[in-house]
């Protein structure tokens, strides 16, 4: 699970202006450098990878509540008796008091998993964050929070439909051996 906090709905103080004749660029519209903001959205995400389907939850903020709401849709999800491994950043919703009541609720239900510091880079749901950043807001001029959770929540859908399961590429074998030790006899 990772969580991509902050997301603003960016809204556009002026509204674009169609290309001018014979003024700089031909086919490029002229938008304003300010834009507005009029909220901030956060998503709770995981990948289940033996499917690909990225489980999300959009809210205002990401603290202990909406944790456990996010645990509680995983539990909701699959049938009772499958451990959930849950791999996990370090944020304080993921240890609070909160969480750990409700962890106490659901026995041998979750499994959580702390990366090392810094090293976000080895989940997987980072790539997912790249591809929501690059092809799902980059461009795009939204009037509301609500307008973005709507977004977001496309986008989840979109990425959905067709999910398959994660398969790793890399081989062990193919790896460079370790260089041999120098012999000191």
């Amino acid at each position: 699970m990772r969580r991509k906090p902050g997301i603003h709905a960016r809204g556009a103080t002026a509204p674009d202006r169609p290309p001018q004749p014979g003024v700089g660029d031909q086919g490029i519209w002229d938008r304003d450098s300010v834009d507005q903001r009029p909220g901030t959205g956060t998503l709770l995400a995981g990948i289940d990878l033996a499917t690909g389907e990225v489980l999300g939850l959009v809210r205002a903020r990401h603290q202990s509540r909406e944790f456990v709401e996010w645990l509680q849709a995983l539990d909701a999800k699959y049938d009772a008796p499958v451990k959930i491994l849950v791999v996990l950043g370090h944020h304080s919703a993921h240890t609070s008091q909160k969480t750990r009541a409700y962890l106490a609720t659901k026995p041998n239900r979750f499994e959580l998993v702390f990366t090392p510091a810094h090293a976000s880079w080895l989940n997987r749901i980072e790539m997912f964050f790249a591809k929501l950043s690059k092809h799902g807001l980059r461009g795009i001029r939204l009037d509301s929070a609500e307008e973005l959770e709507i977004r977001l929540q496309q986008f989840l859908g979109g990425v959905t439909t067709d999910p398959g399961p994660f398969r790793w590429q890399g081989r062990l074998e193919s790896a460079d051996p370790a260089p041999p030790k120098p012999d000191v006899s």
